[in-house]
């Protein structure tokens, strides 16, 4: 209550803490606005058989539920961020781009905005071709106009999301995207309370098990978000004027979780990848196309075979991100630009091999973290045998993370206005 006390005694803050109310609430009143010519009694029945969907809705704050403009939700906009950053570190062009400062910067977020809208279409269109395969008749309409204008706005839809989590990413208070997921999670909270209802009296201590797992998982997420290894950094002292300086001793943090919840995003992002590509090949003339679009739907539709996949993602994405966030060879040429060392290591190349060698021994564990939280939920669920209460531990994680990332990047402005003040 303090800290909430101090924002709204800080204008700049309060005003911003203000406007991205205001977009969640613009953002969740546009997801709940659906698109005509949808049955919606027999979209809920496809949905509950269907639950590779599911990741869908998570990125779309429920949108497909309803069928919304924004159905597909920012995935797309994730897919190309991703792309892009595989093709800097593969395409010697991209490459200088991303070290040319604000300008690079942006110039590569204009390649990601373009490139989204292309796979927002191929994404929305795999959807409807998804549905359709329904035995029942979700949409009323199925002539090409009426496709296309559902494609049309799905993707603007998309483009839209994009548009509010860079409005909010600009008030550095938490990241945009993330706000956005974090905000169609929390929206489910009401419909998983609701559930409790429908839990008879033999469940009570499944029940009990299954929240005291829920609050385990949430501080556990909380204590490793906070865990890091310091490595200890020197600087030597300097003779300035008549002056001696320097001399301090401080230490270098190396994060066990480096990459936060992004590895998760990306896996669930691209885990929809290839079943959303597969709809488009399922009345091809080759019947070995076809046999292998089935395949492919169905083995991504399949909880065990999903959760394999799921995990192996995490943690490739878990090592990706990190090499991208993290680069031993750059800290290791500041640390010696300001006179540092690492006591026992010599400045320069030796460093940036100790902090690689430090950080992939980190990446380990940090990578077995996150693939465990996204998958032990099933676990829980098998092992309490309580399937009312479902709940996904990439959902807790991403809602745990972003809340944890806003207070810091609050608590860090209000300490720079604190600053500010004193001199």
């Amino acid at each position: 209550m303090n800290t909430l006390r101090q924002i709204w005694n800080v204008p700049e803050l309060r005003n911003a803490v203000l406007f991205v109310i205001g977009m969640l609430i613009i953002f969740r009143f546009v997801a709940a606005i659906p698109l005509p010519g949808v049955d919606p009694v027999a979209l809920k029945a496809f949905l509950d058989e269907n639950p590779l969907l599911g990741l869908v809705s998570l990125f779309s704050g429920g949108g497909l539920e309803r069928f919304s403009l924004l159905a597909i939700g920012i995935a797309p906009y994730i897919t190309a961020s991703i792309i892009i950053q595989l093709l800097t570190m593969i395409v010697p062009a991209l490459e200088r781009l991303s070290k040319e400062g604000e300008y690079g910067k942006g110039k590569i977020t204009q390649y990601t905005r373009y490139l989204t809208v292309p796979l927002a279409m191929i994404q929305g269109y795999g959807v409807i071709a998804l549905l359709r395969q329904s035995s029942q008749q979700i949409f009323l309409n199925t002539d090409a106009l009426s496709i296309a204008i559902m494609i049309l706005t799905m993707t603007a839809g998309t483009i839209f999301m994009m548009w509010l989590g860079e409005l909010i990413s600009e008030k550095k208070v938490g990241n945009g995207i993330s706000l956005l997921i974090f905000a169609g999670i929390v929206s489910g909270l009401p419909g998983l309370l609701s559930s409790l209802q429908t839990i008879d009296s033999s469940q009570v201590v499944g029940v009990i098990s299954f929240t005291a797992a829920l609050l385990l998982l949430v501080a556990f997420i909380v204590f490793v978000a906070d865990a890091q290894r310091n490595v200890p950094v020197q600087y030597a002292k300097q003779v300035r004027g008549s002056r001696l300086t320097g001399g301090s001793e401080t230490h270098l943090p190396l994060k066990i979780n480096q990459a936060g919840m992004i590895p998760i995003i990306f896996a669930v992002s691209i885990i929809l990848f290839p079943p959303t590509i597969a709809q488009f090949f399922l009345q091809a003339r080759s019947t070995w196309v076809v046999h292998a679009s089935e395949f492919v739907i169905r083995f991504f539709s399949n909880q065990l075979y999903n959760g394999i996949v799921f995990f192996v993602l995490v943690m490739a994405f878990t090592y990706f991100y990190t090499a991208i966030i993290f680069k031993p060879a750059e800290v290791a040429e500041n640390i010696q630009k300001q006179g540092g060392f690492i006591p026992g290591i010599r400045p320069g190349s030796p460093t940036a091999e100790y902090l690689a060698k430090t950080m992939s021994k980190i990446v380990l564990p940090g990578a077995l973290f996150l693939a465990v939280i996204a998958t032990i939920p099933q676990v829980v669920q098998a092992g309490t045998g309580i399937t009312n209460l479902s709940f996904s531990g990439a959902s807790v994680l991403i809602v745990v993370g972003v809340v944890i990332e806003i207070f810091k990047q609050i608590k860090a402005q209000m300490t720079m206005r604190d600053y500010d003040d004193i001199i």
